[in-house]
C-alpha cells in the first residue's frame, strides 16, 4: 500500500505477487495488485483480479476499501453498490456497511434503494439523520421525476408524512431537520404551513445562519402576497440594519403594492403579524429621510439610506408623482454622494444604476461639478493637474469613468481621443507611485486609467485607425508587467491578440489566469473559439483537454459534494448540486470543445498515424448517435466578464446574447453534423460483391448510406439556417461575445466543397451497387463532381493568398482572416482526401476484375471505363495544388522570418522610450506566432500530401 500511495506502482505489483505467492487466498494484496496494474494502464487484467475478488463477496473491511478504491479510478461507480449489497446480506447489522451501500447507492443516483437503505439503517440504529436520509431521497425522487404529477402526488407527500411522525413524537433535533421539512412544504407550494414551521418552536432551530429565520418568513409572504407582513418585516430588519440592500427594494415593493391595492389597516388590532405597516407614499419618504439622519449620528458611514433615497425618486419619477414629495434633485443628491464617498471603488457602480435620472443636457455640467471638489494640483502652468494621494486619485477614477459611461469620450473626435488617451496614461504612470509597496499580487490603484485608454483606442480602432490596435497592446502589455495579476488586462489582450489571429501569446495569458473550475465553463470560450481555428494544433488541443477535463471530473466531484452534504445534513445544498451537474452536463461550451476536440484529432491523426477507421473508433464515435441535448442547452458563457464602462446603447444588451447564442448553437450543428458525416465514411467500406443486393441490405450497409443520406440533409438545412442568419449582419460590440467562425465558412468556399464531397460519397455508393455496365450517367455525373471540386478547392487556396502581415507607410496591418482560411482548406482537404480514399477502395476491386478479364479474354481492346480516368486526374490535381500550397506557405515563413519589425520607424512619434520597449515585444509575440501557426499548417499538409501520393487505384 505504501508503494501505491508513493505513485511506484510497478514495485508495488511486484510486492503484492511476493506475498500471493505465499498466501494464495490474501483478498486484500490481489486487489492492491489490481489497483497497481490499473494505474499502469493494463486495465482488463486489473478488473479480471478485482472480479475474482468480488465473486467471493469479501466481508473483510480493507479488502472493501481497496475494492472500493479501485472501482472508483476505473469510474465504475455501480460495481462498489454490488459489492456493498453482498457485505449487507452476510453481515445485517453492520452500520458501517450500511451506510456504505447508502453512499454507494448516492453516487449513482439511484435514489429509491437510498431511500430503502435509509430506512434499513434506521432499524438498525435508530439514529434521526439515518431517518433523514431516507426523507432526502424521497425529495430526491421527485426532483428526478419526469412526472411532475408524480412528484406532487407520491413522493413529496410521502416525505411530508414521515416528516409530521417525528414532529408529533417531538423527535426533530437539528437544523438540517426543519430545513427539510421546510424545503418539503415549499415545494409542496404549501406556503402557509411553511410559514407556520419557520414562524413556531421549530423555527428556533434555524440559526446556523443570519437572519435564516426573517429571510424564509419574507419568501413565504411574497409567495403568499402578503405585503402588510412584507412591509413591516423588511421595515423592522432596517431599523436593525439601515444598509441592507434587499430590504430596501422589498419594502419598496410592498409600499407601492399596498398603494395599488388602496390597503388600509384593520382596526382596533394590529396592523400586521410582524407589526406597523406603512401604505403611503408619505411614509416611505419620511422613512427614509429618519434614515439618512440616523446615519448622520452613526459612527461609519452607510451607503443604503442615500442610495435608496436615488432608488425611491426613480420609482416615483416612473410613477409621474416626483414633484410633490420634494426629495430633491437627482443630480443634487449624486454630486452629494460624490462628495461623501468618492474615493471608495464603489462609488462609481453605486451611481451607475442612477444616472439615467440626470437629464442628458446636464452630464457635461455635472462631470465638471464634480472635478471642482477633487483636490489636485499642476506643478506648472500648462501641466496636468495631478492627485496628492491614493484618496484624490480614486475620486478622480470615478468621474473619468462615469464620463466613458455618460458618453462625453464617445462624442470626441479622433484628435481629441488621442489627447485624453494621453493623459489617461500620464495619470496612470503617476498613480504607480502609490503602489510602490503592493504585492505582485495586489493590483496597482491606477489600474483603471490604463484599461480606460485602451478602450478609446478600441473605438478609434473599430472607426478604421489601424495603429491604434498596437498601441492598444503595447499599453496592456505595460500595465501587466506593473500589476501582473491583473485579470482585466489579461483578458483584453487574450482577446485583441485573438482578434489579430496570434494564438501563441493567448495560450499562456489565459493559464497565467488559473481559472478555477466553473471558470473554465464561463470564461473558457475566450481560449476555445479561437483554439482550433488559428493553426496552433498542439496548442488548440492542449486548451480543449484543458476544458474537457473539467467537465469529466465534474461528474466525479458533484457525488462527492453530494454525498458529503448527507454526511453534514446540509439538505438544502443537494438539489443545488444536482442542478449545478445538469447545468455543466448541458452546456452549450462543453459539446462545443467535445466536438472541435474530435475533429481536431481526426485532422492530426487519421491517416496520418492510424487510418481514419481506426481513429473513429478509439473515440467511439458513431454516425447515428447525436449525443448533444439540443433542447436543453445552456449558454454559461460570462460575456460580460470583460469590464465595459460604455453607455447603454453601446454595451452588450439582451438580444445579443439571444443572436449570439443563436449563432454558437447553428454553428455547433453544423460541426457535428460534418463530424458525424466523416465518421460515417468507414461503414460504407466493404467487401461484398456488387450488385448482390439483398446481400448488401442484410450485411447493413445500405441503411449505413441512408444515415449518410440523412445527415447531409440536415447539414444542408442547418447551412441554410446559417446563411439567413448572417443575412442579419450583426454587429456584436467589441468587448461583447466573439463571433463565430461560420462567417468565413461561408464566404471562403470550404462549406460548398464539404457539402459536395459528402454528395460525392453518396454517387460512389451508388456506382459501387450498380457496377460499372450500364452506369455511363452516374460516372458522368462523378466526373463532373470531382471537376468541380478540384476547381472549388483551387478557389479555396486562392482566398489564402496574400501577405499575413503587411507594412504599409511606417504602420502594421495583419490579414488574420489568411490564416483562418488556410485553417479551414487544411480541413477540407483532410475530407477531400478521406472520401478519395473511400473512392480509392471502391474503384481498386473493379480495376482489378477488369484486369482479370483482359487476361481471360487476351484481348488488349477491353476498354476503361471513364470513371478512372476522371478519378486519377483529380488526384493528381489534388497532389498538385497541395504542393502549391506547400510552397506557398514555404513563401510565407520566409517572409515572415525576414521581416525586421523593429526596424519600423514607428509613426507616432508621441510613443516614449518605455512604450517603444513593449511595442517591440508585441509586434514580436503577434510576428512569432504567425510563423508557428504557418509551420504548423506546413507540416500537417506535408503529411497530408504523403497521403495522396499513396492514392494510385
Amino acid at each position: 500500500a505504501d508503494y501505491l500511495d508513493n505513485g511506484n506502482n510497478k514495485m508495488a505489483i511486484q510486492q503484492a505477487d511476493k506475498l500471493l505467492k505465499k498466501h494464495k487466498d490474501l483478498h486484500c494484496a490481489k486487489v492492491l495488485k489490481a489497483i497497481g496494474l490499473q494505474r499502469t494502464g493494463k486495465q482488463d487484467e486489473a478488473y479480471a483480479l478485482a472480479q475474482e475478488v468480488a465473486a467471493l463477496e469479501p466481508t473483510d473491511d480493507n479488502s472493501l476499501q481497496a475494492l472500493t478504491i479501485l472501482y472508483r479510478e476505473m469510474h465504475r461507480p455501480e460495481l462498489v453498490t454490488k459489492l456493498y449489497e453482498a457485505a449487507v446480506k452476510k453481515v445485517p447489522n453492520s452500520e458501517e456497511y450500511h451506510s456504505h451501500l447508502f453512499m454507494a447507492y448516492a453516487r449513482v443516483g439511484e435514489y429509491k434503494k437510498m431511500q430503502q437503505a435509509g430506512m434499513a439503517l434506521y432499524k438498525i440504529v435508530p439514529k434521526n439523520p439515518y431517518y433523514f436520509w431516507s426523507v432526502m431521497s424521497l425529495i430526491m425522487q421527485s426532483i428526478s421525476a419526469q412526472d411532475e404529477n408524480l412528484s406532487k402526488t407520491m413522493f413529496l407527500p410521502l416525505a411530508e408524512r414521515m416528516v409530521e411522525k417525528m414532529v408529533k413524537e417531538d423527535k426533530i433535533e437539528a437544523e438540517a431537520e426543519v430545513e427539510l421539512y421546510y424545503m418539503i412544504l415549499e415545494r409542496l407550494e404549501k406556503y402557509k404551513e411553511a410559514l407556520d414551521v419557520v414562524r413556531g418552536k421549530l423555527g428556533e432551530k434555524l440559526t446556523s445562519e443570519l437572519q435564516s429565520r426573517e429571510n424564509k418568513c419574507m419568501a413565504m409572504y411574497k409567495k403568499l402576497r402578503r405585503w402588510p407582513e412584507c412591509n413591516a418585516l423588511s421595515r423592522r430588519l432596517l431599523l436593525k440594519n439601515s444598509d441592507d440592500w434587499q430590504f430596501y427594494i422589498t419594502y419598496f415593493d410592498s409600499v407601492f403594492q399596498l398603494i395599488d391595492e388602496a390597503w388600509t389597516p384593520p382596526p382596533e388590532e394590529e396592523h400586521s403579524l410582524e407589526g406597523e405597516v406603512h401604505y403611503s407614499i408619505e411614509e416611505a419618504v419620511k422613512f427614509i429621510e429618519e434614515r439618512i439622519t440616523e446615519e448622520s449620528k452613526s459612527s461609519r458611514p452607510l451607503r443604503g439610506p442615500y442610495l435608496a433615497k436615488l432608488e425611491l425618486i426613480r420609482r416615483l419619477r416612473y410613477r409621474g408623482c416626483n414633484d410633490e414629495y420634494k426629495l430633491g434633485d437627482p443630480e443634487d443628491l449624486m454630486f452629494q454622494y460624490f462628495k461623501k464617498f468618492g474615493d471608495k471603488p464603489c462609488c462609481f457602480t453605486d451611481l451607475k444604476v442612477f444616472v439615467d435620472l440626470l437629464p442628458s443636457n446636464q452630464y457635461t455640467k455635472f462631470i465638471r461639478q464634480l472635478l471642482e471638489v477633487i483636490p489636485l494640483s499642476a506643478a506648472a502652468e500648462n501641466e496636468i493637474a495631478l492627485p496628492a494621494d491614493i484618496k484624490a486619485l480614486q475620486q478622480h477614477l470615478c468621474v473619468v469613468q462615469l464620463s466613458r459611461l455618460l458618453g462625453i469620450y464617445h462624442a470626441m473626435d479622433k484628435k481629441q481621443k488621442l489627447t485624453v488617451v494621453r493623459e489617461l496614461m500620464l495619470r496612470y504612470r503617476h498613480g504607480l507611485e502609490f503602489g510602490k509597496s503592493c504585492l505582485k499580487t495586489e493590483l496597482q490603484f491606477s489600474d483603471y486609467y490604463c484599461l480606460l485608454a485602451v478602450h478609446l483606442l478600441l473605438d478609434l480602432w473599430l472607426e478604421g485607425e489601424e495603429t491604434a490596435v498596437w498601441q492598444c497592446l503595447t499599453l496592456l502589455e505595460e500595465g501587466l508587467s506593473h500589476s501582473p495579476s491583473n485579470a482585466q488586462f489579461k483578458l483584453l489582450l487574450i482577446r485583441i491578440y485573438c482578434r489579430l489571429g496570434a494564438f501563441e501569446p493567448v495560450a499562456e495569458l489565459y493559464s497565467s489566469l488559473d481559472a478555477k473550475h466553473i471558470q473554465h465553463d464561463t470564461i473558457g470560450y475566450l481560449l476555445t473559439r479561437y483554439a482550433g481555428s488559428l493553426g496552433h494544433y498542439a496548442a488548440a488541443s492542449q486548451s480543449c483537454n484543458f476544458a474537457l477535463r473539467f467537465f469529466h471530473s465534474n461528474q466525479k466531484d458533484t457525488s462527492e459534494y453530494i454525498i458529503q452534504a448527507y454526511k453534514y445534513g446540509a439538505f438544502e445544498k443537494i438539489p443545488e448540486f444536482i442542478a449545478f451537474r445538469n447545468r455543466l452536463n448541458s452546456s452549450l461550451h462543453f459539446a462545443q470543445v467535445r466536438t472541435e476536440r474530435m475533429l481536431l484529432d481526426l485532422l492530426l491523426e487519421a491517416n496520418i498515424s492510424t487510418s481514419l477507421e481506426e481513429s473513429i473508433k478509439s473515440m467511439s464515435l458513431s454516425p447515428e448517435e447525436d449525443d448533444i441535448p439540443w433542447e436543453d442547452l445552456r449558454d454559461n458563457r460570462d460575456l460580460t466578464v470583460l469590464f465595459s464602462w460604455d453607455p447603454k446603447d453601446r454595451d452588450i444588451s439582451e438580444e445579443h446574447r439571444k443572436l449570439s447564442l443563436e449563432e454558437e448553437t447553428i454553428w455547433l450543428r453544423i460541426r457535428s453534423l460534418t463530424l458525424r458525416l466523416i465518421s460515417g465514411l468507414p461503414t460504407l467500406s466493404h467487401t461484398i460483391q456488387p450488385k448482390n443486393s439483398e446481400k448488401t441490405a442484410e450485411n447493413g450497409v445500405s441503411s449505413k448510406i441512408d444515415t449518410i443520406r440523412s445527415l447531409l440533409q440536415h447539414l444542408e438545412a442547418a447551412v441554410d439556417s446559417g446563411k439567413k442568419f448572417l443575412e442579419q449582419k450583426i454587429q456584436y460590440p467589441v468587448l461583447g461575445p466573439p463571433p463565430t467562425r461560420m462567417a468565413g465558412f461561408f464566404s471562403n468556399g470550404s462549406c460548398q466543397c464539404q457539402t459536395s464531397l459528402f454528395y460525392l460519397v453518396s454517387d460512389i455508393y451508388e456506382l459501387d451497387t450498380n457496377g460499372l455496365e450500364d452506369s455511363a450517367e452516374i460516372q458522368e455525373r462523378i466526373g463532373n463532381s470531382l471537376k468541380s471540386l478540384a476547381e472549388r478547392l483551387t478557389d479555396l487556396f486562392n482566398k489564402c493568398k496574400g501577405d499575413l502581415i503587411e507594412v504599409r507607410d511606417g504602420s502594421l496591418k495583419t490579414h488574420p482572416n489568411l490564416l483562418e482560411n488556410l485553417v479551414f482548406f487544411v480541413e477540407t482537404i483532410s475530407i477531400a482526401l478521406w472520401v478519395s480514399s473511400y473512392c480509392d477502395s471502391v474503384l481498386r476491386p473493379f480495376k482489378s476484375n477488369l484486369q482479370k478479364k483482359k487476361k481471360k479474354k487476351k484481348e488488349s481492346s477491353v476498354a476503361m471505363p471513364p470513371v478512372f480516368t476522371h478519378f486519377l486526374d483529380y488526384v493528381g490535381e489534388l497532389q498538385t495544388l497541395t504542393s502549391n500550397v506547400i510552397d506557398h506557405i514555404k513563401g510565407l515563413e520566409i517572409i515572415l522570418t525576414a521581416l525586421k519589425l523593429e526596424e519600423l520607424s514607428l509613426k507616432d512619434t508621441l510613443l516614449l522610450q518605455e512604450e517603444k520597449k513593449f511595442t517591440k515585444t508585441v509586434q514580436g509575440k503577434v510576428q512569432s506566432s504567425y510563423h508557428h501557426s504557418v509551420q504548423e499548417i506546413g507540416e500537417l499538409l506535408k503529411k497530408r500530401l504523403d497521403t495522396i501520393k499513396k492514392l494510385k487505384i
